[in-house]
């Protein structure tokens, strides 16, 4: 975080479309289901457009069958999305004309380095290592299998997160030069994400704080594409009591069928609003009605984490 002037901010669009991207490595879980509900609402209450996104471009991470199990389950609690459902895989042809635009522009570069390399050379950071900028003059092996990094500048970058404040980051201090395309093929997270928001026009974008390290190297990136700046907002992410992200990753359990109400009672919950009692249990259409009347981003908790207890099944605390 950073105490600076709002002149330092960047500035957004006014227009609202909203977005919630879900990666199908497995069934939605609480986690899953917070982000999604802040976002719709948020793109509602505004006025705004809701598009779903499918983010599929780690195939070797990919659940069979989890794709149509999340828009299932988006259905079975109520949400409607504008459009198309949109799909990266579908999109490997926009990624690639981009990727090879940043090559002719000089803006990307090849790097053979393994992750041992990286190891060697490098110092930890934000999320892994440091890259070194070791290919930086010039590919060091010619025969591998290579993947393409941006090629970073020094200097903060800094936003104005909606939830968490303002926030600044040198990205060249705290990452290094990212890599854009994996050398197994597979595009990264951060090329995908940020093509997508701006060619589908998405303006705001509600999603959790393990996010919010990323969203620096995303802005770079919009402006080296000249992308207008997309308008963030980071929620507090579910942890259990070892301060763990609730994710697929530690077991968290999928949303129970037949429960949708009461699941979607404990988000609105999470996310600092109080339904009366007597929506607990009530019809969807009846809670999602408060919810929309009621909705405030800013009685969501300034946090980048909250942590939850699991009692029984559909019965959760939150220890704020």
């Amino acid at each position: 975080m950073a105490n600076l002037k709002s002149a330092d901010v960047v500035e957004s669009s006014s227009a609202y479309v909203g977005r919630f991207a879900p990666s199908p490595t497995g069934p939605l879980h609480l986690g899953s289901l917070v982000a999604a509900v802040a976002s719709y609402l948020d793109a509602r209450a505004h006025g705004g457009r809701w598009l779903l996104r499918i983010e599929d471009v780690d195939q070797t991470r990919n659940q069979l069958g989890a794709q149509n199990d999340i828009v299932e389950t988006l259905a079975r609690f109520g949400f409607e999305w504008d459009g198309e459902l949109l799909v990266q895989s579908d999109r490997h042809h926009r990624y690639r004309f981009i990727l090879d635009d940043l090559i002719e522009r000089g803006y990307v570069y090849p790097c053979s380095c393994s992750r041992r390399e990286v190891a060697i050379y490098g110092r930890q950071g934000l999320d892994g290592l440091i890259y070194p900028g070791i290919c930086r003059l010039g590919v060091r092996k010619t025969n591998v299998p290579h993947s393409w990094r941006l090629r970073v500048d020094g200097g903060l970058i800094v936003f104005a997160d909606l939830i968490q404040g303002v926030f600044a980051q040198d990205v060249q201090q705290t990452v290094g030069d990212y890599v854009l395309l994996r050398a197994d093929g597979c595009w990264a997270y951060q090329l995908a994400v940020v093509v997508d928001d701006a060619e589908c026009g998405v303006t705001h974008v509600v999603r959790g704080s393990d996010l919010l390290d990323s969203t620096a190297r995303q802005i770079g990136l919009q402006r080296v594409l000249n992308y207008p700046t997309v308008t963030y907002a980071h929620l507090p992410v579910l942890a259990n009591l070892q301060g763990e992200k609730l994710s697929k990753q530690t077991k968290a359990e999928p949303l129970f069928a037949g429960a949708e109400s009461e699941q979607l009672f404990f988000a609105l919950e999470f996310l600092g609003h109080e339904p009366p009692a007597e929506l607990r249990g009530a019809p969807l259409a009846l809670l999602w009605q408060w919810a929309l009347g009621s909705w405030d981003l800013t009685r969501i908790p300034q946090k980048r984490s909250v942590s939850v207890t699991f009692e029984h099944k559909n019965e959760y605390k939150i220890l704020l």
